[in-house]
């Protein structure tokens, strides 16, 4: 059985794609340059290719490697492979929203937990997430800080190395994350006690996300974060 909400002291976080709509951003970003250049791009079919080309063997740290990958899926979709144009998609992560719902939840939860990110982005766009999100975090971890990607273990030792400097362990963490490849398989194998926010519950596939080799039952679920934070609220005041 689940350890109750309550008994946590740490909630951390994936971002991009968990707290960011990363696929909304990409999306919008795709079918501006598409009406430009007086063509349609049919979103999901852009998020396919996105996610085979930023999977791949050349891969750089996120958003910088969305350059190369413009490069690489614009001939597919039909759009000018110019690097410009990847430049703007990588630089439109600036401006890319949090879920409707993140930023108030990550509020309601602040109130109650210290909330860690934890993201494979790197640190200048991070900042520009944090932002958007309300700058709620305790402490972050990203890219540039640890040196590696989830879902290497070696991200989420960086993690229990921080909390263990406060006396806590990694049994004093849940995750949240919408990954099943990046987050909540790797989070089960390190024993740590998870929570899947299930972001595309009412879409087919994975979208813009790896899909993983198989699926991990987490410990948590929610399909939004207001249901992570009601539940949460609740456990508190049980």
């Amino acid at each position: 059985m689940a350890k109750s909400l309550a008994d946590f002291k740490y909630f951390t976080f994936d971002v991009v794609g968990t707290l960011i709509d990363f696929e909304g951003g990409i999306k919008e970003c795709l079918a501006g340059i598409a009406e430009e250049a007086g063509v349609s791009v049919d979103g999901e079919e852009a998020l396919a290719l996105y996610r085979a080309a930023r999977y791949s063997g050349d891969a750089g740290l996120f958003p910088d490697d969305l350059v190369r990958v413009y490069t690489v899926i614009a001939p597919k979709l039909g759009l000018p492979a110019e690097v410009k144009f990847g430049e703007r998609l990588r630089d439109s992560a600036g401006s890319w929203k949090g879920f409707a719902d993140s930023a108030d939840a990550l509020r309601r939860l602040s109130k109650h937990y210290r909330l860690i990110a934890m993201t494979n982005a790197r640190r200048w766009a991070f900042e520009h997430f944090s932002k958007e999100l309300g700058n709620p975090f305790y402490a972050a971890f990203t890219a540039d800080d640890t040196g590696t990607e989830k879902p290497d273990p070696a991200f989420f030792e960086q993690v229990f190395a921080f909390v263990g400097k406060e006396q806590a362990s990694k049994d004093d963490i849940l995750h949240v994350a919408q990954s099943q490849y990046h987050d909540i398989g790797i989070s089960r194998q390190l024993g740590m006690t998870n929570c899947w926010i299930e972001r595309r519950h009412a879409q087919k596939g994975y979208g813009g996300t790896i899909e993983p080799q198989e699926f991990t039952k987490p410990d948590y679920h929610f399909t939004s974060m207001a249901g992570l934070a009601e539940a949460a609220e609740a456990s508190k005041a049980a």
